[in-house]
């Protein structure tokens, strides 16, 4: 008894003084400062390069061009890392776009590094809960069986069983039919975990990899620590975009490759830390994934966290947001739930959502009506939200409850962004030479919405068909390429395709598209240049002679893709003059973006003090708004006089004057 008594006091004596806490400890430098010219036959150079797959790299290249590494790819430190350590502290985490690694640490250890010449700061991680259920007050009607749309597509091999009703809605299985299965590309899941080798549907699926975030270890399927079913909600999405069970279940993009990454932590209820899907995005991107899809959507935290308010949904705040936007600069395609916030007092949309480039997901149910739980915009900023919509109401899916087992009712937005990611995952796979911007326009473009989009729909239902039917440009050897695919129920004869088209409003002419023999049209432009007009339209017969026009109204006009990406897109950077100015209550000021790069936007008085900074972060490509109401960085309003808002890249700076009168 006494042994076991001094035993205990020796324990007691070993364990620490405070409860350790999860904390993103953020570093000053990575052995060059942020900004700094980065030589790429530096040491640092090559080791970024060297963790990037060949896959990633020419990703990266389509939207980067040759620059394809940035300070936020450099490693971290390993001396910063090993003084930690050192110290007592196990790392979890390295996040390299932060520069930054998670790790447990108590209140003591707090204080130590806290002193530490090379740390920056230190923050709390946030876990976040995750609502995922579909709302049981969603005012939706039960879908009748008849409606479940059992059957094969027109001139298709496949009989996607309950699954057709949900594929059809988005116009997939048509694509399919064409052979467009979204083989080449590489998809990534970010989710509770996949038990995909016990289930039939899944099992023959091509996982490239998959990792467990919470754990630290490659297993993503159900491991004693976890609650029991952890992977269930993870199986049923990955179910929507990768199965293949021909009669009873098939994938929106089951010829795609997978990466798969455990996120959450479900112990007693939902919720993940933000710094698992930080990691889990650096991972993915630096193995060559193309498409990003969360079915998470976070707004509140656990009790005793702080919690983001609506306010935060600026895109640029939280930690998932940057990781989405960072993932995006380096042309991944990133795409997650909306949020099922609509019932209830939140009511808006959820980070990651609030991204100014992640295309964010509402759920519609089978007739394309809004479910309520849906959750709405506008972003804080007053972005439109969501972006796009697919069915995310009694969606049918693998339950990981058996092998041979399926769920009818699987709900929420969360059940809506597979949909949406295996819909990119097709148009990549039929035009694999598009850019991530180029891909999230036409997604957006082609929707049922886009005319008048609004905060409720968005931009409207997502259509596969509808996306890969849109023509789109390559700039390829100093010179523009159209691209064309038909995907109709014509059976359109190859010989008879025509593209129109004026350059700068000049007369039309006819020409001849090259056919690849299977599905694709080009046409290199001889007379085309940057920031021209070009106006076009395709003519073609079928196979008994009938003579068709696409559009059949006169042209593209002003909305084709095409047109924006040879005109509207700016070259550099523009900054424009602030609306109204002089003000007295709020300004507007706009600036266009070339590229998704880092930027900040920040106001300064005549003495060159910071007032206020606007945005900090990755803007959308194209045109980008912000408002200032003449407060400063604590919210506190500022005297009249003359200030200068300023906008800086990594390369450029770019300033203006304005006036404030009170």
């Amino acid at each position: 008894m006494k042994n076991l008594l001094l035993g205990l006091i020796a324990i007691l004596f070993t364990l620490p003084t405070y409860a350790q806490e999860k904390y993103l400890i953020y570093f000053k430098d990575k052995g060059i400062e942020k900004g700094e010219t980065l030589s790429k036959s530096s040491a640092l150079y090559q080791q970024a390069l060297d963790n990037l797959t060949e896959h990633a790299i020419e990703r990266r290249k389509k939207t980067m061009g040759d620059e394809i590494i940035t300070y936020e790819d450099l490693p971290i430190r390993e001396d910063y890392i090993s003084e930690l350590e050192s110290k007592g502290i196990k790392i979890v985490h390295k996040l390299t776009w932060f520069n930054a690694v998670s790790a447990y640490i108590n209140d003591t250890q707090l204080v130590d590094i806290k002193n530490l010449p090379f740390v920056k700061k230190i923050e709390a991680v946030k876990k976040f809960k995750n609502k995922k259920e579909e709302s049981p007050n969603n005012n939706l009607k039960k879908i009748p069986e008849d409606n479940l749309k059992k059957g094969s597509s027109l001139n298709s091999d496949f009989d996607y069983g309950n699954s057709f009703g949900q594929l059809e809605l988005c116009d997939i299985p048509i694509v399919h039919s064409k052979g467009i299965t979204g083989e080449g590309i590489i998809l990534g899941l970010l989710d509770t975990g996949f038990d995909w080798n016990d289930h039939e549907a899944l099992v023959n699926v091509d996982v490239i990899d998959e990792y467990d975030f919470v754990f630290n270890d490659t297993i993503t399927a159900d491991e004693p620590e976890d609650s029991p079913g952890q992977h269930n909600h993870g199986t049923s999405v990955m179910s929507e975009v990768g199965s293949f069970m021909n009669g009873t279940l098939i994938g929106a993009s089951f010829g795609s490759s997978f990466l798969l990454a455990k996120t959450e932590y479900v112990p007693t209820e939902t919720h993940v830390e933000e710094d698992n899907y930080a990691a889990a995005l650096i991972w993915m991107e630096n193995l060559g994934v193309d498409v990003t899809s969360s079915s998470l959507g976070y707004s509140e935290f656990d009790p005793g966290q702080t919690s983001y308010t609506y306010e935060d949904m600026d895109g640029q705040t939280t930690i998932v947001t940057q990781a989405c936007e960072l993932a995006f600069s380096r042309g991944v395609v990133t795409i997650t739930s909306a949020g099922n916030e609509g019932n209830n007092s939140w009511f808006y949309i959820t980070a990651p959502a609030d991204g100014f480039n992640t295309i964010a997901v509402g759920a519609v149910n089978y007739l394309n009506q809004v479910a309520s739980f849906s959750s709405h915009g506008p972003t804080y900023d007053g972005r439109i939200k969501p972006d796009i919509l697919s069915q995310g109401t009694q969606v049918f899916a693998a339950s990981a409850s058996g092998f041979t087992n399926y769920t009818s009712s699987f709900g929420g937005t969360s059940a809506a962004a597979p949909l949406a990611c295996g819909i990119a995952g097709l148009l990549l796979s039929a035009h694999p030479h598009l850019t991530n911007v180029q891909v999230r326009d036409i997604l957006l473009r082609t929707a049922d919405n886009f005319n008048t989009p609004n905060n409720t729909r968005g931009y409207g239902l997502a259509s596969a068909q509808n996306a890969i039917n849109y023509p789109n440009l390559q700039f390829v050897n100093d010179a523009y390429k159209m691209h064309k695919i038909f995907i109709n129920d014509i059976s359109v004869d190859p010989s008879t395709v025509k593209l129109n088209y004026s350059v700068a409003g000049g007369n039309f002419q006819q020409v001849d598209m090259s056919f690849d023999g299977n599905l694709r049209y080009n046409y290199i432009f001889p007379d085309l240049s940057n920031n021209q007009q070009l106006t076009f339209y395709f003519t073609y017969s079928d196979s008994s002679g009938g003579n068709y026009r696409e559009p059949v109204s006169s042209n593209y006009g002003q909305l084709a893709l095409d047109t924006e990406i040879v005109g509207n897109v700016p070259l550099d950077f523009i900054l424009s003059q602030n609306y109204p100015n002089p003000f007295n209550n709020q300004t507007k000021i706009e600036f266009d973006a070339s590229a998704s790069k880092p930027v900040e936007l920040i106001i300064y008085d005549i003495l060159g003090q910071k007032v206020k900074e606007l945005f900090n972060g990755i803007p959308k490509v194209g045109k980008n708004t912000v408002y200032w109401n003449g407060t400063d960085d604590y919210g506190k309003n500022i005297s009249s006089g003359i200030y200068f808002y300023i906008l800086k890249s990594q390369e450029k700076r770019f300033s203006k004057k304005m006036v404030l009168l009170k």
